[in-house]
């Protein structure tokens, strides 16, 4: 017990740590950009989107550094699942969003396609150092391509939600400084978390892609779940899923493009044929969830649609459970 104790402990402290100092790295990165005259909607959609991924992208780097790298694709991919199943599952839940933004409706199939995409690159069951370059290549262009769309819609509603929700304003001084200890403290806390998680799953004696696609998905993906309740309960209903969205996308090209750089590898069959089938087709439930099938009528992504997103995800925890057993 008291082995495990220790790794447990790891754990809830590395989490508490790595929310914590994401929140902090967002607040000195986005005023520290401020300082050289960034625009706003860059500092919105690059640097607070990244930020909100660096929980992710940290944890996948660090595994990735020590050879887990079924820990780094389970955390990108179990990332995208837990987002959708049950952040924005249980957001629907509480919250009925309503859908009027034009670029969630193009983004959406987008990530779709992005998808499909990265699973034709991992189809030999091995994430290599060009298929990593591929993908983070994508992901750069594709930051390029929404801050230029988001300019482009002046009309929209999603760049307005994104401008209200910029943290506040600070001096250079403690610009720097939250910046600096966001770093330190996301690197110190990412590597606590990936110990505790190696140790938890050597002791229980399960695959680290199970340990990534569960406690670390679901842990790195809690300033996502704080992002989109906060932008529901202001009605900011297409920040909420926007916020899905863009973490997503930010998951499959750059989480899962580190360990590709950092220590290509190959990886369990159970990722094609078990966990991108699934991430797939809860990216498809929510498109067709957000759609408006009436002309003239705004998409509502309601309760009972919640209730089917969470109850997927719980099935896929249950899945899990008996691969896991067996």
């Amino acid at each position: 017990m008291i082995t495990l104790l220790l790794p447990a402990l790891a754990i809830i402290i590395g989490f508490a740590l790595l929310i914590w100092s994401a929140d902090k790295f967002v607040l000195g990165a986005s005023n520290t950009a401020r300082s050289f005259s960034i625009s706003p909607l860059i500092v919105g959609v690059v640097i607070v989107g990244l930020g909100t991924s660096a929980p992710e992208m940290l944890v996948s780097a660090i595994a990735a550094a020590q050879g887990n790298t079924g820990l780094s694709i389970g955390n990108a991919i179990g990332s995208n699942i837990t987002n959708i199943g049950l952040m924005l599952g249980v957001t629907a839940i509480f919250y009925p969003l309503h859908i009027h933004s034009k670029l969630l409706k193009r983004e959406m199939p987008l990530l779709l396609a992005l998808l499909i995409f990265s699973l034709f690159l991992l189809w030999d069951q091995r994430l290599g150092f060009l298929d990593g370059l591929i993908l983070l290549t994508m992901m750069a262009a594709m930051l390029v391509f929404t801050v230029w769309e988001a300019k482009s819609h002046n009309t929209d509603s999603l760049p307005q939600e994104i401008l209200d929700e910029l943290p506040e304003e600070v001096s250079k001084r403690d610009a720097l400084k939250w910046l600096i200890i966001g770093i330190v403290l996301l690197i110190a806390s990412s590597r606590l978390l990936v110990w505790g998680a190696v140790d938890v799953a050597t002791y229980f004696g399960v695959s680290d892609l199970i340990i990534g696609l569960t406690i670390v998905a679901i842990g790195t993906s809690l300033p996502e779940l704080a992002a989109t309740i906060a932008a529901a309960r202001k009605k900011e209903f297409d920040l909420a899923v926007g916020n899905i969205i863009g973490s997503n996308i930010f998951n499959i090209l750059g989480v899962m493009a580190l360990p590709g750089l950092i220590h290509p590898d190959n990886f369990d069959s159970e990722v094609l044929t078990r966990d991108y089938p699934v991430m797939i087709a809860l990216t498809v439930l929510l498109m067709l969830f957000s759609t408006s099938w009436r002309k003239g009528k705004t998409a509502v992504l309601g309760r009972i649609n919640g209730v089917i997103l969470l109850t997927a995800y719980i099935a896929y925890m249950v899945w899990l459970f008996i691969d896991m057993s067996a």
